[in-house]
């Protein structure tokens, strides 16, 4: 009974560390973008971000720690990697953006007596106490935090089945709603936290006394999958409410105004009210979920030189002062560095779920360099310099211009890199 508890309760937690604003606000719009054919494109939403969430904890599990992922490209290329990611994740992207977010949702909108820089001191000195404890972490969220999540989600959307606002439009091109859920899954980037969670809930299972490490193994995949139904049934939900409005609102709609027309829509006046709440935990779960895994990574990265209450309180600092730059300015700081990180990541991810196909470190190399100089380009060509090849490779429509470059380069990593050779790129880094 105590096993299924701690599996509900970090699953839970999983779930909320996942769920931030920016999940809120995707399966609405393409739920009203998909009208009838809702089904479709939230089946490749859920393919390509919950499949890839639950792919990446469970690679992650079973090699051990996400740097046995990233590693098989080189260990320092992998530490690199690494440590990018979760300063991404921390301090100077993500956890900020969490701050941000609820401020311009759940605080502006109700209120002007509260600025931005008091309500960024409170956000994160909430976030400082509630993650200050390392092994209570898991369990305030679990326990706590994602059940009020949960709740004020449930009503949200058994309103909206219940009294639709609208009717669904009719749609066409199936084809192309899968497609485009599938993009816009990818989009989300979830997968990049996979590693840190994975570590966080592995270390929260330790703690609570398990100890056989297959044991261990199998509770981090089966909280994982409690995570997943939760992000599921509540994608859909969201989807639904969406499909209802789709005679209603048009694309040119943004995504965030949708959300706000809906909750309105439903519950009047008092929506705006639930949906700061929503928001508001959404957030700060995620916020602590993300602080309390940079935290622990870089206290062992330091060997607990750095301890990890002293780190919590300068990502809360630092997070802080970077949230006052909005949630504008942090996504066009965060675009183009999340845009090479995560494929390289994730194809790392991808041959690791498949390491008995994949044995040697030298197609790992090849495919992770491959996929790193398309992501580069990428990014360059995005930011005003014309690549025009980049635009030719296949699946590039819908973000996967990696591909083939990544199986490319896997082929020739064979010819290039000797597995028990250290190459000239790790040496590099």
């Amino acid at each position: 009974m105590k096993k299924m508890v701690d599996i509900i309760i970090v699953g839970f937690a999983i779930f909320s560390m996942f769920f931030g604003a920016g999940n809120l606000i995707f399966p609405p719009y393409i739920g009203m973008t998909s009208g009838s054919g809702w089904l479709v494109s939230y089946l490749g939403f859920i393919i390509s971000d919950v499949g890839m969430i639950l792919l990446s904890i469970i690679a992650i599990a079973r090699a051990g720690s996400y740097q046995a992922v990233l590693g098989r490209a080189g260990k320092k290329f992998g530490l690199a990697l690494e440590v990018i990611i979760m300063l991404c994740l921390g301090p100077i992207l993500i956890i900020p953006r969490t701050g941000a977010t609820t401020f311009e949702i759940s605080i502006a909108p109700l209120t002007n007596s509260i600025g931005p820089v008091m309500f960024s001191i409170i956000f994160f000195a909430l976030t400082f106490i509630l993650t200050v404890k390392p092994n209570k972490v898991v369990d305030i969220i679990g326990k706590f935090l994602t059940p009020i999540l949960l709740l004020t989600l449930a009503a949200l959307i058994a309103k909206g089945v219940l009294s639709p606002l609208g009717d669904l439009s009719s749609a066409s091109d199936l084809q192309s709603l899968f497609s485009t859920g599938l993009s816009q899954g990818y989009q989300t980037m979830d997968a990049l936290g996979s590693g840190g969670i994975a570590t966080l809930i592995i270390a929260t299972f330790l703690a609570k006394g398990y100890n056989d490490k297959k044991e261990v193994t199998s509770l981090t995949i089966k909280s994982s999958l409690v995570a997943a139904v939760g992000l599921i049934l509540i994608y859909s939900g969201l989807a639904y409410l969406g499909a209802t409005v789709s005679n209603i609102y048009d694309a040119s709609i943004s995504q965030t105004a949708l959300l706000i027309a809906i909750t309105k829509g439903l519950l009047g006046s008092s929506g705006g009210i639930l949906l700061s709440v929503v928001v508001a935990f959404a957030c700060l779960t995620t916020s602590i979920g993300l602080t309390s895994v940079t935290a622990r990574y870089f206290e062992e990265l330091s060997n607990k030189k750095i301890k990890y209450q002293h780190l919590v309180m300068l990502i809360c600092v630092f997070s802080a002062v970077i949230s006052n730059f909005g949630v504008d300015k942090i996504i066009s700081i965060a675009a183009p560095i999340l845009t090479i990180l995560y494929p390289v990541a994730l194809v790392l991810v991808l041959m690791v779920s498949f390491k008995n196909i994949f044995t040697k470190n030298s197609i790992y190399k090849g495919a992770a360099y491959a996929t790193l100089l398309v992501s580069i380009l990428t990014v360059i060509d995005s930011l005003g310099i014309s690549i025009n090849f980049i635009h030719a490779l296949p699946f590039d429509r819908l973000g996967f211009n990696w591909i083939v470059p990544a199986i490319i380069g896997g082929i020739l990593g064979t010819f290039i890199f000797k597995d028990d050779s250290i190459d000239l790129i790790s040496d590099v880094l």
